[in-house]
């Protein structure tokens, strides 16, 4: 161990959780303004199907290729997932965001009536229903699930990868809002800079 890493010294205990209306209501007001794309799980298992609406994927590493995938504890989608080993995620344009409505709707028909109205394809990977005119459609392999609170983490290494077209459904402050992509000024010698955490870990 080096010396920097010696000196470090362990932070104190969490604060219990706040409830009701106590501070953890401008925490949480806050967290709801990280903008994140919106997409469509699927999975199958033994015939059955489920697919849910997730706001909360990220890229983890680039090699092996990993995301990861946050969902309440106990959903449906987990468990049928988990069963699976596997998953298909579907990254939503902006022109669906009556599916991505449909799929958080927990009345919603079960089972693969589900899908009944909508274009779709098997995965040819994962089995579960892939979404057509997607702007990104990830075959994914489970490796690991962790607790997170009240929800939990799946790391699942992405096994195949197709493209489509569009912008992006983004989940913003708690709703839905259809992005306009527009390139920035920076500076790209960061670009690559190993060190850089960074939003491009898919590039």
């Amino acid at each position: 161990m080096n010396s920097s890493a010696e000196a470090v010294t362990p932070a104190g205990p969490l604060p219990a959780p706040a409830t009701g209306g106590g501070p953890a209501v401008p925490r949480r007001a806050a967290a709801r303004r990280l903008a994140t794309g919106v997409c469509v799980l699927t999975a199958a298992h033994q015939g059955a199907v489920h697919g849910t609406t997730v706001s909360a994927v990220g890229a983890v590493s680039r090699d092996p290729l990993l995301i990861s995938v946050c969902l309440r504890n106990g959903s449906t989608f987990t468990e049928l997932a988990r069963k699976a080993g596997t998953f298909t995620a579907g990254l939503l344009t902006s022109r669906q965001a009556l599916v991505a409505d449909w799929f958080a709707n927990p009345a919603r028909t079960p089972n693969y009536g589900q899908f009944a109205l909508l274009d779709w394809q098997p995965d040819p990977v994962t089995g579960a229903p892939a979404l057509r005119n997607t702007l990104a459609t990830l075959s994914c392999r489970i490796t690991a699930c962790h607790p997170a609170g009240d929800h939990e983490l799946l790391i699942a290494e992405v096994t195949e990868g197709s493209n489509g077209a569009g912008s992006p459904l983004l989940n913003f402050d708690g709703r839905l809002f259809g992005a306009e992509i527009h390139e920035v000024n920076e500076r790209r010698s960061n670009r690559h800079d190993p060190d850089r955490t960074s939003a491009r870990a898919l590039d």
